[in-house]
């Protein structure tokens, strides 16, 4: 089980590592959107993307 969380690390640093090489100015106006947002709004996608992650995990562990 330990090793399925740093899988899932690697995994999480793959993909930011990934997007900011490719799109660094997309992620540059991403973090100004972000912060331009209420917090309210961020917790609630948070929330929502914590569940579904939970979900498909979930799913796949079966």
């Amino acid at each position: 089980m330990v090793s399925d969380f740093i899988l899932a690390g690697a995994l999480i640093l793959f993909i930011e590592g990934a997007l900011y090489a490719l799109f660094p100015d997309g992620m540059k106006k991403m973090m100004i959107s972000v912060l331009e947002t209420p917090s309210h709004i961020l917790r609630i996608f948070g929330l929502l993307a914590a569940i579904v992650g939970v979900v498909i995990v979930w799913f796949l562990r079966g």
